[in-house]
């Protein structure tokens, strides 16, 4: 398990937030992505500079257009390279798209930076998904894939278990099935903020809309002891 998740976990437990929602979306996107075939080679400046620009490439084509229409030849277009330097840096499509999640779980993982209040994480979690839409619906599709989350998530028992802890602790006697309970905080961290600015309250900017969101979910989050 890579270290940053390991801290993501301990931190949503001790802090108690509505962020421990990210901890599985974080962990999940660096769980999905596989080790790239030219990982082993030694990588100059040079190397790191492009293979960065590409990624950003790939975001935006990602942003603009879908993740249908990410391609490696598309790549190579918008990127103003040609294939075989597209090649060098990634496998394939797939290879690509694990870049793509890499970079995603990065710019989560730096909502975390030490000093940030939890109230800051919260909305810059917010804020990315509601910025960058069919850079979260990559992840949406996959969650919904068939198949056992624990091959795509190795940590999710881990997580339901902490989760369990904290509910039993706050809530002694009652059944609350915790498994549940993080399904509901990964659909209210991926799709809740998309419902309510598009189809709830469209005429609010995203800055009104992710601290509005989150002033709702942090009230209710700590009626269950996370906050």
């Amino acid at each position: 398990m890579p270290g940053l998740v390991k801290a993501l976990l301990a931190l949503g437990q001790a802090e108690r937030l509505w962020p421990v929602a990210a901890v599985a979306m974080s962990g999940y996107a660096i769980s999905m992505t596989k080790p790239s075939p030219q990982t082993g080679q030694r990588r100059n400046k040079a190397f790191e500079e492009t293979h960065r620009a590409l990624i950003d490439v790939a975001v935006r084509l990602i942003s603009e257009k879908g993740i249908e229409a990410l391609s490696l030849s598309e790549l190579a277009r918008e990127a103003g390279v040609n294939r075989t330097t597209v090649y060098y840096h990634f496998a394939d499509r797939d290879d690509l798209i694990a870049a793509v999640r890499a970079w995603s779980a990065g710019q989560l993982a730096s909502a975390f930076a030490p000093g940030s209040s939890p109230i800051d994480r919260a909305d810059y979690i917010t804020r990315f998904v509601l910025e960058n839409p069919e850079l979260i619906r990559i992840w949406i599709d996959d969650f919904l894939a068939e198949g056992d989350i624990r091959a795509r998530y190795p940590e999710w028992d881990r997580l339901v278990a902490g989760v369990r802890e904290r509910l039993e602790a706050e809530h002694p006697g009652e059944t609350i099935d915790a498994e549940v309970y993080c399904v509901n905080m990964l659909v209210v961290a991926m799709i809740g903020p998309r419902i309510y600015r598009s189809s709830v309250r469209p005429e609010l900017g995203i800055e009104e809309a992710t601290q509005r969101f989150n002033r709702e979910q942090m009230r209710r989050l700590r009626q269950d002891g996370f906050g």
